[in-house]
Formats: structure tokens, C-alpha cells, sequence
């Protein structure tokens, strides 16, 4: 099916929120750069930015239609985060915060806690997840706060520190030490005895300026028990790793956000800078960190798009694939604002000047991806647990996954409605990964096709590329299987980076094959192909003459012109065109 042919509720909210907040580069309104920045030097977002995302209504499009919201799916979550952090990545967490906050009442509570929480969270009200402590830090077994059953109450003791709208909240999700084992509370500050709850400072912060990262203190709070746990007591702990699959995967479009507006205000500045009596985007080395940075942000639309559809279609994939996710958009992001940075050179240190001095404050906030809702390192010790089950079957496609790989893929079609069901996340896949085991049919696929469709020479290139990733694929797995894996270890954990390059490069494969519509054009193709071997060989270089660089080129200035998205759905759309 060819791109776009059928109207998409996903595409469709999307072009109304991005018309809601507009250009970023105007300089009047509360989402423009100029007000952002203005307003980051105070410690503030600009006035009226939360109320036009109220009146809009973000807080519905966050609450599942099971709850009385207007939410369509993962990916449609995706995208507005990704639209709301091309402005303001401030305001994406801060809602974000609160989103985290809702997802175990979603997904294991009652329908009485639902509607509480929806009705609160429409009505602008904010939630947090009290689940860090300042001696915990990752290790959540170490919970210290008390939850103490005495009589019709919980008597809550213990501090959260830090949290995403600590100060602001209404309702705290807290994970606590209960009678029978930790247990997830649903605590509305409403109801509390005011001295028994104590707001923490909020913290000054590298980033994210604005946002109520603080904390909160209970002191024999008494939480009324009708109603208060969420989910199974004794399972929180459980509940709560499942529940941050969810927002991992979100977390990406954070990192999409941010680079496709680093990636506007890089290409922007090369066309206007000049040098040498000509623009700087003709110079061989600008030329490259600007391509380079449109490749990674088609790698990472390609992961984290289908993994975010995964939430209606394969759930329990999410215990793997967030993950992956989660460690890598972020990661290229960060790659990603370093070209850009060299591309701006000195403007880039600058708090003014190009785009109002926007770059500076999108570098800052963006190094929060990488680290809440599990560091990179927590992530990768993750991916790596499961190779040992994964590594024997890598080369055996799973049974029946033609069906579930096109539904992910094939990107015409929107993903179904979320339902949410906590009991279908689960804690490991135990070796049941379609997109990695899907490579070999993929590409097998992909030969064929390309042989037949494609302009001459691409499938020569396309065999080329494939071939050096697949000769690296079976020594990883290979070496896996045979001698297994110390997820604990520094090989460990670039076992797991690299399997993560397997995963990119079968995401990527599966998009062109699902989505190439009736004039197919793989040029693209290659090229983050071989740019994903870059990351297993850095001797691999795109030559600047490549072929296929003036075809991609076209697209981002065609982007950069209509102030539209970087990324996979104008390149999709131009290959269709031939």
C-alpha cells in the first residue's frame, strides 16, 4: 500500500497539533523559540504555553478511550511528544511526568481509580510517580519508603527524591514497602492531612528549566485504604518495571523532537552562512555531519515507530524492544546535537543569536532521555539478559510473524486503539524477538524485490551493505549462543549496543519492504544501511560523491523549505514519487 493513500488519525492529530503550536522560528506565540528562550533564562515556560495545550486538549489524547479519554495509541502519543519537543522539551517531560504517573492506574486498576485519575488529569490536573529515592537510585529492591496498614488507612512515611512534579501534583503514584511486600498506592494529596506532606525545593537542573523536578516528603500520612492500591499487593515492584516499557518507548519521541529541530536549525544556518565566497552546506565536512544527522533520525524513526505500535499489537515484545529503544533514539540523539553543534561551530555556545539561541537549550534538556526511566547502562544490562535466549534462534523466523511484522510496518495503516491490560506485559521475551529472527527472510525479500523494482544498481548495493552486516549478525549471535553472555560485564553491554545496530538495520528493512509503494527507491535505504555499519566499523565512509546522497539532499531541503518534518515520512513519500 502506498504511503499516505489512506487517511491516518495518527497523521491527522499530528498536522492539527503542529498547526496549534506553529512555526518555532516565528518569533511571537508561547511554543516560539524566542519566548522559549526568553523565559528558560528565568527559570520559567512562557505564559499561556500549558493553557493552550489544556484548551486543546493533551491531557484527553494521554488518557485511554477504556478511561473516558481520547487517546488512540502509543504511536500517536509518539508523535505529539515528538511535535511538543521540537519546541519545548520542557513542556514534553512535564506532561510526560505526569503520563508516567497514570500508566499503573491504566493498567492495573480499578475502573473507580480510573475515572478519578482521568477526570483529574482532563481537568489539568498533575500526577507523579514517587518511585525514586536519593539512595536508591536504580536499585528499586532498596525502596525505603513504609506503607503501615492501620485500620481503614495506609500510614505512608518516607521521601521521594527526584520526581517529575513533585511540587505540582495532585495525585502520587508511590511505590512502598507494604504488610505483604512493595505495593504501588494511589495517594491524592486532597485527601491527606496537609502536615503530613512536606514539597521538597525544586531542583536547579542543567536542563529542563521550568519543570518541577523536586520531591515530597510523607510523615505518617494517612492514605484512606478503600481504593489506595493499585494492582496486586506484592507485585508492585513487577508492575512497576512493565509499566516503564510504556514510557520508554515514548521517551524516543523526546528524542526525535529534539533532533529534528537541532537538524532544522543546523540546515538553516548552512544555507545562510557563507564562507569562502559560498554557503557552508557545500563544504565537504558540513555537508556530511547535516547528512549524517538525517540518517540517524531515519534510523531512529524506523525503531521507534513500530515499537510504539507494538503496545496494541505485541505487547510482551516490549519487554525486549523498549529497551532498545530507550538505549538507542537517545544515543543517536545525542550524536545528532554534536554534529549539529559542529555545524553551528562558536554559535552553537551562544544563548542568543541563531534561532533565538534555541540549540543550546535543546542540547541541555535533551541529556535527560538518556537517563530517566532507566539509565543507558540499565537499559543495555536489560537487552543483554535476554541475547542468551534470543542469540540460538536468531536465524529461525518465528512462527506466523509475517502477519504481525506487516502490521507493524506497513505505516498506511493505523495502529489499533489501546486497551489497556497490564497482564499482557511480561518481564522478558524469552527469545521471542520477529523483528531480529525476521532478518534473513527480510532480506532475502528485500534481494528479490530490488532485483526486479529497483533502479539498476541499487540491488548491487543493497547485496553489499547487507552482506557486511550480515557476516558481523552470525559471529554476534553465533558467539552468543556457543559461549552465552555476562549482562553484567562491559562486553555485555556492547553485545547489547550492537544488537541493537541487528535490530535498527531489520527495522529498517522491514519499513522499505512494507512501505515502498509503487515506485520504489531504495536509495535511502542504503544509505542507513551503511551508516548503521558505520557503528560496527568506523572505517566505513560515505563517500561525498555516493550516488544516493543528492536524492536524500532533495528531501531535507524540500523539509526545510515547507517547515515540515525531517524524517521517514517525507522520505517514504519522495521514493514513491521514483
Amino acid at each position: 500500500m502506498e504511503p499516505n493513500s489512506v487517511p491516518r488519525p495518527t497523521r491527522q492529530l499530528t498536522a492539527e497539533f503542529e498547526g496549534l503550536l506553529g512555526d518555532p522560528l516565528d518569533p511571537s506565540g508561547p511554543f516560539s523559540f524566542a519566548e522559549v528562550v526568553e523565559h528558560e533564562e528565568l527559570d520559567e515556560v512562557p505564559p499561556g504555553a500549558e493553557r493552550l495545550l489544556l484548551d486543546w486538549g493533551l491531557p484527553e489524547r494521554l488518557v485511554p478511550e477504556v478511561a473516558g479519554g481520547r487517546m488512540l495509541n502509543l504511536e500517536s502519543v509518539l508523535a505529539v511528544t515528538r511535535s511538543l519537543a521540537r519546541r519545548n522539551l520542557t513542556m514534553a517531560v512535564m506532561f510526560g511526568s505526569s503520563m508516567l504517573g497514570c500508566q499503573p492506574v491504566w493498567l492495573w486498576g480499578t475502573p473507580e481509580q480510573r475515572k478519578r485519575v482521568a477526570q483529574a488529569v482532563t481537568a489539568g490536573d498533575k500526577l507523579c510517580f514517587g518511585i525514586s529515592e536519593a539512595e536508591v537510585g536504580s536499585d528499586l529492591t532498596t525502596t525505603a519508603t513504609t506503607a503501615v496498614l492501620d485500620g481503614e488507612h495506609y500510614v505512608l512515611d518516607g521521601e521521594k527524591w527526584p520526581v517529575g512534579n513533585g511540587n505540582r501534583a495532585r495525585f502520587y503514584t508511590v511505590l512502598a514497602q507494604g504488610p505483604r511486600g512493595p505495593v504501588l498506592l494511589l495517594v491524592d494529596r486532597q485527601e491527606l492531612d496537609p502536615e503530613s506532606i512536606e514539597p521538597k525545593p525544586i531542583v536547579r537542573a542543567l536542563g529542563l528549566r521550568g519543570h518541577d523536578v523536586s520531591g515530597v516528603r510523607f510523615t505518617a500520612a494517612r492514605v484512606p485504604a478503600a481504593g489506595a492500591v493499585i494492582g496486586r499487593p506484592g507485585r508492585a515492584m513487577i508492575d512497576t518495571v512493565r509499566t516503564l516499557q510504556i514510557t520508554r518507548t515514548a521517551i524516543g519521541g523526546m528524542s526525535l523532537g529534539s533532533m529534528d529541530a537541532a537538524l532544522r536549525i543546523g540546515l538553516d544556518y548552512a544555507h545562510e552562512r557563507r564562507l569562502y565566497g559560498a554557503a557552508i552546506h557545500r563544504i565537504p565536512v558540513v555537508r556530511q555531519h547535516l547528512v549524517d544527522a538525517h540518517l540517524d533520525l531515519l534510523v531512529s524513526d524506523c525503531v521507534a515507530i513500530p515499537v510504539a505500535r507494538a503496545l496494541t499489537l505485541a505487547p510482551a515484545r516490549l519487554a525486549l524492544w523498549s529497551s532498545v529503544v530507550k538505549y538507542l533514539v537517545p544515543v543517536i540523539g545525542e550524536e545528532t546535537l554534536e554534529q549539529m553543534s559542529k555545524v553551528l561551530a562558536a554559535r552553537s555556545y551562544l544563548r542568543e543569536l541563531v534561532a533565538s539561541g534555541a540549540f543550546q537549550k535543546i542540547r541541555r534538556d535533551h541529556c535527560i532521555t538518556s537517563i530517566f526511566e532507566g539509565t543507558t547502562h540499565v537499559n543495555l544490562f536489560n537487552i543483554a539478559t535476554q541475547l542468551a535466549a534470543l542469540a540460538p534462534l536468531a536465524d529461525r523466523p518465528a512462527e506466523g510473524s509475517g502477519e504481525l511484522l506487516a502490521r507493524l510496518f506497513d505505516l498506511s495503516a493505523e495502529a489499533p486503539v489501546w486497551e489497556p491490560d497490564g497482564n499482557r506485559l511480561v518481564l522478558a521475551t524469552n527469545g521471542q524477538d520477529e523483528i531480529t529472527r525476521g532478518w534473513g527472510a527480510a532480506v532475502a525479500e528485500l534481494a528479490r524485490v530490488a532485483a526486479a523494482e529497483c533502479p539498476p544498481g541499487q540491488a548491487e548495493d543493497l547485496a553489499g551493505v547487507v552482506a557486511e552486516l550480515d557476516r558481523r549478525r552470525a559471529a554476534l549471535y553465533g558467539r552468543v549462543a556457543e559461549h552465552g553472555i555476562e549482562a553484567s560485564s562491559v562486553a555485555g553491554s556492547r553485545t547489547a549496543e550492537d544488537h541493537c545496530v541487528f535490530h535498527a538495520a531489520s527495522s529498517c528493512v522491514h519499513v522499505w519492504l512494507h512501505n515502498r509503494g509503487a515506485a520504489p527507491d531504495a536509495g535511502w535505504l542504503v544509505l542507513v544501511l551503511r551508516r548503521l555499519l558505520q557503528r560496527l566499523d568506523r572505517d566505513v565512509v560515505l563517500d561525498e560523491r555516493e550516488a544516493y546522497l543528492p536524492g536524500l539532499e532533495a528531501v531535507m531541503e524540500e523539509c526545510r523549505v515547507s517547515r515540515r518534518y525531517f524524517g521517514l515520512e517525507a522520505v517514504l513519500e519522495h521514493g514513491a514519487r521514483g
